[in-house]
């Protein structure tokens, strides 16, 4: 199974990465055709610097939505979808300071000893791998800031993650991103527009406990 593979040798790399700070932001309206544009997964397939967030996302039925160019309201089944999707991702850097990574649990670290089928430790580290990418996806695009701090609701049931500018809202340029940051830490490194929404590459993780 590759998910499955793809956890393990997570779990067994040698990790030496320091924990950093994050933080992240929201997006801007293009002036490009949405057709000479790439879609989000066309981004994430070409930046390396996130390919730990993009082999986690791609064994979900979810990451199809990184190619759809519309209909997110009734794919979502969410009334405030709007537009696309604003991906908060976290560098592979940022991935491996985790503690604990996306596919464990807390429960599995504590618990080692505890013997459990294959099956079932495959489906806990799926269901964690979908709440750790839910709670990294904003289905709004792009972002307003029409105040100093705003909150979005993500696609993890019950999370939603807190922007705060550096810049006043009667004051923004294509450019105020690089002023915000996520959840009292989290900074955004890079912005990228797509066809069908906002790549925002973060120095950090979004917490789902």
């Amino acid at each position: 199974m590759r998910l499955f593979s793809f956890f393990t040798v997570l779990s067994l790399a040698s990790l030496s990465f320091p924990a950093t700070a994050e933080q992240t932001v929201f997006s801007h309206q293009d002036t490009m055709n949405a057709n000479d544009m790439p879609s989000l997964a066309d981004l994430l397939t070409i930046e390396s610097s996130v390919s730990i967030f993009y082999s986690y996302a791609r064994e979900l039925a979810l990451s199809e939505l990184f190619n759809k160019q519309v209909g997110l309201k009734e794919e979502l089944g969410r009334a405030n979808a709007n537009g696309g999707l604003t991906l908060l991702v976290p560098t592979n850097k940022a991935v491996m300071a985790l503690a604990r990574k996306p596919h464990q649990s807390a429960q599995s670290q504590d618990n080692e000893d505890i013997a459990i089928s294959e099956e079932e430790l495959f489906k806990q580290s799926r269901d964690n791998v979908q709440r750790w990418v839910e709670a990294h996806i904003i289905p709004t695009s792009p972002l307003t800031y029409p105040a100093p701090t705003t909150t979005y609701d993500t696609l993890l049931q019950g999370k939603s993650v807190t922007l705060a500018s550096g810049t006043a809202p009667d004051a923004q340029s294509d450019e105020d991103w690089k002023s915000v940051t996520i959840n009292e830490g989290i900074r955004i490194i890079s912005m990228k527009q797509a066809s069908n929404g906002v790549l925002y590459i973060i120095d950090g993780t979004i917490d789902v406990d």
